[in-house]
């Protein structure tokens, strides 16, 4: 079985924001950061150098008998997107969904190509009740 790949890594998380291009993306992740801060209220850590992540959870994958260490929520700002990883998914989340704006998803990725095609609030509604369900089902 392959060892997971993305794992928390040092690093400084502005620093490696501060160097997002194009412009449009940098400050995109700002304020992501920013929300992903306040709903939190954890600091940011770097996982493989190139996702941002708020807290962690232990798993055991019942199908792939792989376990280890997640981020409850983040996000990476991909060449194509700006990824936010919901870790619950999406199913549970209809109403959301359908108020969020423009979008894609797949597994546990939502895809924004710009923080303007999106609700603000409704994006900070679903980072929040996925963080949420997130900290009581795999509680410390």
């Amino acid at each position: 079985m392959a060892a997971i790949k993305t794992k928390e890594t040092p690093g400084d998380v502005e620093a490696f924001l501060k160097a997002v291009q194009p412009e449009y993306r940098q400050n995109d992740c700002m304020t992501i950061l920013a929300m992903m801060k306040s709903i939190t209220r954890q600091e940011p850590k770097l996982w493989s150098n190139n996702v941002v992540g708020f807290g962690s959870y232990h798993y055991k994958s019942a199908v792939s008998k792989q376990e280890g260490d997640w981020f409850i929520t983040g996000f990476s700002p991909r060449k194509q997107n700006l990824t936010l990883y919901i870790m619950t998914g999406f199913t549970r989340y209809d109403e959301l969904m359908k108020k969020l704006g423009k979008y894609k998803t797949g597994g546990s990725c939502l895809y924004i190509n710009k923080l303007e095609d999106v609700d603000h609030k409704v994006l900070k509604e679903l980072i929040t009740l996925s963080y949420k369900y997130m900290k009581t089902k795999y509680k410390k």
